[in-house]
């Protein structure tokens, strides 16, 4: 009864919130063209509903995210299980297939498959990955990598050298220079014309090419525990980067360690995530306003911690709220889109549709 309670709970809210969100939807130009040039696609993992209006409570209202209009639900199980991990619900979304829980970039059957990064690059346009995880971890990793296993992180690490991206920012540099095989991948990025940089400030100071800024060996801290701006910063960096290629470019940003906060069911860790994840939004969302041609989708992989919105208050910014899970659930989570192309999403989608709809948008099929 329990479970039975808290789907009916999430789904009325669900439905009020995709109802009253259109009132708070604000402005930016979208020009009328066909195909968007880029897509900037910001995955919150772990982030459901539930965990969007507990931040949207927090910030009084004030949340980049609801103020997209156009609004689809995902459903996110995988080819083996109702409930899935990280890497094959980012395979879904990267490569358009469900597959099994654990995998990487293949299907069930180990077939490997390309995904939309691939795809974008293979058409010249120029592509990237921010994350606040290591790079090699399941969601980042489902963009450039194929692996029987999510665990094979210096495979995965290797793969970022074929895999055709432009720009990757995150933590895991240790599976790039601490490895079992002795392999410096440091001296095989720069030898692929790549600047690699190790802090932020360094980070910075790079204004064109290739990049690759692994600020920490492995994963980063909480953005309570001193991680500060960095998704921020990365953001605007990749952008800027990026949006130099004439042609186009695709970028994902994840906002990681939403789902960590689901998995220790603290509701302040989430909240405070979803927020950090919020700022590089309104990033995104900036850029694609002034640039008329860019959609932006801002989806999750997966709901974390199933948790139930039980208190807040819109003046002071109180929010409070209970978990019934440390792991995932299967209820479907949020998407929204933004731009050229957004019209394409609506209604109740599979996981792999975003792949499937994105590829379309910028005319990559």
């Amino acid at each position: 009864m329990k479970n039975n309670s808290f789907l009916s709970a999430a789904l009325i809210l669900i439905l009020t919130f995709t109802i009253s969100l259109p009132v708070l939807a604000g402005g930016g130009k979208v020009k009328k063209t066909k195909t968007p040039k880029n897509v900037i696609l910001l995955i919150g993992d772990g982030m459901g509903l539930a965990q969007v209006y507990a931040a949207y409570t927090a910030s009084c209202g004030n949340l980049n995210i609801t103020t997209i209009d156009q609004i689809a639900l995902v459903k996110t199980n995988s080819a083996s299980d109702y409930i899935t991990d990280s890497g094959a619900g980012g395979t879904a979304i990267a490569c358009g297939e469900k597959t099994t829980n654990g995998m990487i970039g293949i299907t069930p059957e180990k077939v490997p498959l390309t995904s939309i990064l691939k795809h974008a690059s293979a058409r010249r346009l120029s592509t990237g990955i921010v994350s606040t995880c290591d790079v090699t971890h399941a969601t980042p990793a489902s963009f450039v990598a194929s692996a029987e296993s999510r665990k094979m992180t210096e495979k995965i690490a290797y793969q970022y050298h074929t895999s055709g991206i432009d720009v990757f920012i995150g933590g895991g540099s240790d599976h790039f220079i601490r490895r079992s095989d002795n392999l410096n991948l440091f001296d095989s990025l720069q030898n692929r014309n790549f600047k690699v940089v190790q802090t932020i400030p360094a980070m910075m100071e790079v204004k064109s090419g290739k990049m690759a800024a692994l600020l920490y060996p492995e994963h980063p801290p909480k953005i309570s525990e001193g991680r500060g701006d960095m998704l921020s910063l990365s953001t605007d960096k990749a952008i800027s980067l990026l949006s130099q290629n004439k042609k186009g470019f695709f970028l994902m940003i994840e906002g990681s360690q939403i789902d960590w906060g689901g998995h220790d069911n603290d509701f302040e860790y989430v909240v405070n995530e979803v927020l950090d994840f919020d700022r590089a939004v309104g990033i995104a969302l900036d850029f694609a306003k002034k640039n008329g041609e860019t959609l932006v989708i801002v989806t999750a992989d997966h709901e974390t911690g199933g948790l139930a919105n039980l208190e807040g208050n819109f003046t002071t910014g109180h929010a409070g709220g209970k978990f019934i899970t440390d792991n995932h659930s299967g209820i479907p989570v949020p998407l929204f889109a933004y731009g050229p192309g957004s019209h394409l999403f609506k209604g109740l989608i599979e996981n792999t549709e975003i792949f499937v709809l994105a590829m379309q948008a910028l005319g990559l099929n």
